[in-house]
């Protein structure tokens, strides 16, 4: 397994798989995969091989162009990993539409999907995020099922001038994470999967104390309704589901009514839940109670901007293809899209577990690892015909789930000074591809073979998109000027699709969320240690001290971590500050004991919210 090193990088020697077994490689973690280097050549194996064999970039691009043509594009599906470039995204959206394919997804179909639908849904298609810049003029900033000290350096930024200039934050979140502690005014511990239950109260206090903004509601749909159905709940109902009792209740609602500019944060661990959706028309519904929607120093922030995942859809890289960015591709190249239903990414991985999916392209991410269930991902990517993998380094899409026809296509990373200049970029591999397949003398994918080429087609297709050619697009959508308050005639309070909550937790059950480390950029893990919570590996367990001690361990005992859907065994009780009946560990290992069960209106599976049991290992 010798290694060529050039540019200080690493570099996978051509004969890997001829040295080391599949069967070595696939018990390696995934910073051992990363570790391993880049890839140099297109990777090949069929379903009779045993393992993969280095071919030459002609005989894939042959090979691939085969496959496509031969497959149902009604039976294929396209994914693109967040830290594809809009250029690489739009190329591969106007491929899949070329040939018929209206499958085509993010990585954000199982991130964020729930906020788009609850903002679509309470706030009109027009709604948009306050932009960051305008967070310096809020009073009051609410970061909820989010860790951007974390994961998101810029809002954890603005998070610190916010604190420095005297005003509030507070979180909301079943764990204490150390670092945005020390930013908050006050922090809260709610059960996961309690969140609907506490905004609901948040909303109950307000409306019982008459401190709503009677204009706004009287000219919002369905507040008669919403007002009832938070009527109907008694507060031992909402103190038991949401695990926080009425006071601290009431000491959020006084900052909360003290406050005349309010934003409402929040990350995936609202989303990540079978009722995701629910959660967050549950925060929009407490902005709209004071009229907190936009305006200066005031909206909703979903942090989904993490990396690039929420831009691919303005290529037109979604399954929801808005109808501007339909008609341009339409009238520019003649494409016409197909009418049948677009599918998401759990509806396509369901398909192909019931083989009834022909061809997948991979455009980076690790599609294996983020799926929920783990044996039915390798099961359903067992039972595809054909993918193409777009990869820089290894991951485990490129070795689970490999038992028919596979090729991973290596592609040069975007540090272009420092990767092998034999290598092509997504753009290049993607219009060698669809050239290669394509046979339509108007509709020529070399013209992309440049970036600049690119960014071009893009503005004249989306001549609101950006501004300078040697600019990214940025996650500022509009500036404050076009953030102003604006009437409730499009907007609607929502009630809860869910609302037969449990109301008590049985015996040695705990609510379990997944998480991210300080060592780790979605599944890629470039360092087992997570230095924010103390910790020097990842088989760890965050427990309290009060459910360690009901458990009858200690801290640091090992444990199993089951339930119906799988086991995550040998992992290390860590003592944490988690709210008492709720534990949590590591994503994407975690994804073993994740059901494929999901929020029905974004299909977004319960990756934060799932309940398991813990017995001595």
């Amino acid at each position: 397994m010798d290694m060529t090193s050039k540019n200080n990088r690493k570099y996978i020697a051509p004969d890997l798989f001829e040295t080391v077994r599949l069967s070595e490689l696939k018990k390696m973690s995934a910073k051992e995969l990363f570790e391993l280097g880049e890839i140099q050549y297109p990777l090949y194996k069929s379903s009779t091989d045993e393992t993969y064999s280095v071919i030459n970039y002609k005989r894939a691009m042959e090979i691939i162009a085969k496959k496509i043509q031969s497959a149902d594009p009604t039976k294929s599906f396209f994914y693109a990993s967040g830290r594809s470039s809009n250029e690489a995204a739009f190329m591969l959206d106007l491929f899949a539409r070329a040939i018929g394919c209206n499958h085509v997804n993010t990585c954000s179909n199982y991130c964020h999907e729930a906020s788009g639908i609850a903002l679509n849904a309470s706030l009109g298609p027009d709604n948009k995020p306050i932009p960051y810049d305008a967070l310096l003029n809020s009073d009051l900033i609410f970061v909820i099922g989010a860790n951007p000290t974390s994961n998101h350096p810029k809002f954890a930024e603005i998070l610190q001038h916010h604190k420095k200039n005297g005003n509030n934050i507070i979180a909301i979140n079943p764990s204490i994470e150390p670092e945005l502690n020390k930013l908050t005014s006050h922090y809260c511990q709610p059960n996961i999967g309690g969140d609907v239950a506490l905004f609901s109260g948040f909303s109950k206090y307000l409306i019982e104390s008459d401190q709503v903004d009677l204009y706004k509601v009287k000219n919002t749909t369905g507040y008669k309704k919403y007002k009832d159905f938070i009527g109907s709940l008694s507060w031992e109902l909402i103190e038991m589901r949401s695990g926080v009792d009425r006071k601290e209740i009431n000491d959020i609602c006084d900052q909360y009514l003290s406050s005349k500019r309010t934003v409402f944060s929040w990350g995936m661990g609202l989303t990540h839940h079978a009722n995701g959706t629910d959660n967050v028309e549950s925060i929009i519904n407490l902005a709209i109670l004071r009229n907190m929607t936009r305006g200066k120093g005031k909206g909703l922030l979903p942090l989904r901007w993490h990396d690039n995942a929420p831009q691919l859809p303005f290529m037109g890289f979604d399954t929801t293809t808005k109808k501007r960015i339909f008609e341009s591709f339409v009238n520019t190249y003649d494409i016409e899209f197909s009418n049948y239903k677009s599918k998401g990414t759990l509806s396509c991985m369901q398909a192909a577990h019931q083989e009834a999916i022909d061809f997948a392209f991979l455009l980076g991410g690790n599609l294996f690892s983020v799926n929920p269930d783990r044996d039915f991902s390798e099961k359903a990517l067992d039972r595809i015909p054909f993918k193409v993998m777009v990869n820089s380094t290894i991951n485990e899409t490129n070795l689970f789930g490999i038992d028919n026809e596979n090729l991973i296509l290596p592609s040069r990373v975007h540090d272009k000074e420092t990767s092998l200049q034999v290598l092509k970029t997504e753009v290049e591999i993607i219009a060698d591809i669809a050239t290669k397949t394509i046979d339509r003398k108007d509709l020529t994918f070399n013209h992309f073979s440049k970036d600049m080429d690119i960014m071009s087609s893009i503005k004249q297709l989306l001549p609101n998109f950006g501004t300078n050619e040697n600019a990214k697009p940025t996650v500022k959508i509009t500036d404050e000027s076009n953030h102003s308050e604006a009437g409730g005639q499009h907007y609607k309070f929502t009630i809860p699709s869910q609302t037969k909550w449990s109301t008590k937790f049985e015996t040695n059950s705990f609510n379990l969320s997944s998480v991210r480390s300080r060592g780790q950029f979605n599944t890629m893990i470039y360092d087992e240690a997570d230095v924010f919570r103390n910790q020097t590996s990842r088989n760890v367990l965050y427990i309290s001290a009060e459910d360690i001690e009901k458990l009858g361990l200690s801290d640091g005992s090992i444990v199993d971590v089951k339930n119906d859907t799988g086991s995550l065994e040998a992992l290390r009780l860590a003592e944490y500050d988690i709210k008492p009946g709720n534990v949590m560990t590591y994503m994407p290992e975690a994804n073993i004991l994740i059901p494929q069960s999901n929020d029905l209106r974004s299909k977004t599976p319960s990756f934060k919210s799932v309940s398991v049991t813990i017995i001595n290992h």
